[in-house]
């Protein structure tokens, strides 16, 4: 694996990276890029949520599929392009219920660093893909990392919300202990993109609905303008 461990999760996924799935991973991933497929985000960006957030920083956990697969937009933060490049779809709607639930008006950018660096770990469940072909690094070893950060975040006392949009994030739930003793909170809804949005996550006030729990328990709420 080349890429760097954030010094904040080194103890959660140091011995994740030592598995022998791990390094088939690595081995592969750079057998893809050798044989001249691009790969997005680049090397030094893949674990750039964990970079933002580190462990004992996060409030809010949001789950992303896998990057975004078109030149330019991966930047490691599930959901997040970097300035300058146009938001894509999903990011709009997610806007758009930001605007109907805080009355925060779209910002004109689509990078969501600034939530990140408050404590909302922005995290995909697969850490890459293939240019131009959603969902192509999936099931090759991203998810025990993933499932380990998750976990992670799950077993410290300190209270949490978890917004899994779409049936692949909802997946991970079974990796969220304290649900059942209400010490975290989960936000379930559809995914927000335009083929899944109006089916719930319009008018589902997660913004609003994370501070509340936040706020209640005493950690504060999220500054959720961009």
């Amino acid at each position: 694996m080349s890429e760097s461990i954030p010094p904040a999760w080194k103890s959660v996924l140091e011995p994740v990276l030592a598995s022998e799935e791990a390094r088939q991973l690595g081995g592969w991933l750079r057998a893809e890029e050798d044989a001249g497929k691009t790969v997005y985000p680049p090397r030094g960006s893949r674990l750039k949520a964990l970079e933002l957030t580190p462990l004992d920083a996060v409030k809010v956990v949001i789950l992303g599929q896998d990057p975004y697969h078109g030149p330019g937009q991966a930047m490691g933060l599930s959901f997040s392009v970097p300035e300058g490049v146009k938001v894509p779809p999903s990011l709009r709607n997610i806007y758009k219920e930001l605007e109907a639930d805080l009355g925060i008006e779209a910002p004109v950018h689509g990078d969501l660093s600034k939530w990140a660096r408050q404590g909302v770990l922005l995290l995909n469940n697969t850490l890459t893909v293939e240019a131009g072909q959603a969902g192509s690094h999936a099931g090759r070893g991203w998810d025990a990392v993933t499932d380990a950060c998750v976990s992670a975040v799950a077993a410290r006392r300190e209270p949490s919300v978890f917004i899994l949009w779409g049936s692949h994030a909802q997946a991970k739930a079974k990796r969220i202990a304290g649900l059942r003793d209400g010490r975290h909170h989960l936000i379930e809804t559809p995914h927000p993109s335009p083929l899944s949005a109006y089916r719930g996550f319009f008018g589902s006030k997660p913004f609003s609905r994370s501070n509340s729990f936040l706020e209640a328990n005493g950690r504060g709420a999220i500054d959720w303008s961009v």
